[in-house]
């Protein structure tokens, strides 16, 4: 990328994946940029769990009702978690986090997918983010906020079309 703003353009959800892998170096490289990335008070609240086992990332594709089925089919995962204890301000310090390492993705040149966890449910109603916690022997202390599914991209997108900018929802001095 030449710039921000063209990485911005450019990053984009993507769903479907190669079978390629992704290497140790390219996940650490991803990570590196959530540990890199501010959080409220310094406490970095956030932590990742990486996931590459395919019977794994089966199962959480399935930890929630819909939404996550590209789980299933995608080389690896990143779950993203955080510390209530740690900083009232964790869901902000994951989602920065998780923003991070969606941009390092696109910047290495590889596809990735926000999946919602907090707030959801699974197809018989249980708490998703439970579902994941059992999977991955996350302590109840922790919640989780989004799964990352990551890859090679298995089909190319458009950049954003600025013309579809909500310039109406930027206000000058008041509302």
């Amino acid at each position: 990328m030449n710039t921000f703003i063209d990485l911005m353009r450019v990053r984009r959800s993507h769903r479907k994946f190669t079978e390629e892998k992704l290497t140790d170096d390219e996940l650490q490289e991803i990570v590196r940029a959530a540990l890199m990335s501010p959080s409220s008070k310094g406490l970095h609240s956030t932590d990742v769990v990486t996931v590459t086992n395919p019977k794994t990332l089966a199962h959480l594709s399935q930890c929630k009702a819909q939404g996550g089925e590209m789980l299933a089919m995608a080389p690896a995962a990143i779950v993203v978690c955080g510390k209530p204890e740690t900083s009232d301000a964790w869901i902000e310090d994951a989602s920065v986090a998780t923003t991070a390492m969606l941009l390092q993705a696109e910047d290495m040149g590889l596809g990735a997918c926000w999946v919602q966890m907090r707030s959801r449910k699974d197809s018989e109603g249980r708490d998703a983010e439970d579902n994941v916690r059992r999977l991955l022997n996350i302590p109840a202390e922790v919640r989780i906020l989004c799964i990352i599914a990551l890859g090679h991209k298995g089909m190319e997108r458009k950049p954003q079309n600025e013309e579809r900018l909500k310039w109406e929802q930027v206000h000058k001095e008041e509302w």
